[in-house]
């Protein structure tokens, strides 16, 4: 379950990236155009602010993963040893 959580985590991520990359730039943009009819609508606004919420969401899980994984690893080790240990 956890490697096909972290395929889709992974693809979501990359094409949340796609919308955003363009967003941003198109924002800032209009945001220092000298022209006001240039504005971009409050909802494309908000878009952007959910679309870099999900990104950081998915972002910090992908980074947080292989410390996942370590500490997993080292937790069986150590239930591993101490079985060994109790049977002798």
């Amino acid at each position: 379950m956890t490697k096909f959580f972290n395929k889709w985590t992974r693809k979501f991520h990359r094409w949340i990236a796609v919308p955003t990359i363009i967003i941003i730039p198109l924002a800032v943009i209009a945001k220092f155009s000298s022209d006001s009819s240039e504005q971009l609508p409050p909802q494309l606004e908000q878009f952007q602010s959910i679309l870099m919420l999900l990104l950081v969401i998915s972002g910090t899980y992908l980074y947080l993963i292989p410390y996942f994984v370590k500490w997993q690893r080292s937790r069986r080790k150590k239930k591993q040893v101490a079985a060994q240990a109790a049977a002798k």
